[in-house]
């Protein structure tokens, strides 16, 4: 059975080359374009890996994270984003997230790498 994988991300084009990409590895990919419906689908559960952008429509990055503080079986969460502040990495490793690429600076397939690592 293939690993689910959720990819909430606002920016289109890169949502869809990310889930293009996994279906091609093999897992099963769910998109959604803002924190609200990505958070309501983790929580719903059965996600192994939740690929998340920081900055987007409705609720951002960081209260998704903040709402999966209590959670005892969340997916693992990689951080996709162009905050690029050694401040906001820290934050957001802190508030649970596996690992933080800045977007502009990361090939999509370092990122597959790191999911299938997962």
């Amino acid at each position: 059975m293939p690993k689910k994988v959720l990819v909430i991300e606002d920016e289109k084009p890169l949502a869809r080359a990310l889930e293009l990409k996994l279906k091609h590895e093999g897992f099963e990919v769910t998109v959604v374009h803002n924190g609200k419906d990505g958070l309501d689908l983790i929580k719903s559960g059965g996600y192994g890996v939740a690929l998340l952008d920081m900055m987007m429509p409705v609720m951002d990055g960081f209260h998704v994270l903040e709402n999966l503080q209590d959670m005892e079986k969340r997916p693992v969460i990689f951080v996709l984003s162009n905050l690029s502040t050694r401040d906001d990495e820290s934050k957001i490793l802190a508030m649970g997230a596996k690992k933080y690429f800045i977007k502009s600076d990361t090939p999509l397939s370092v990122i597959i790498d790191e999911v299938k690592a997962a």
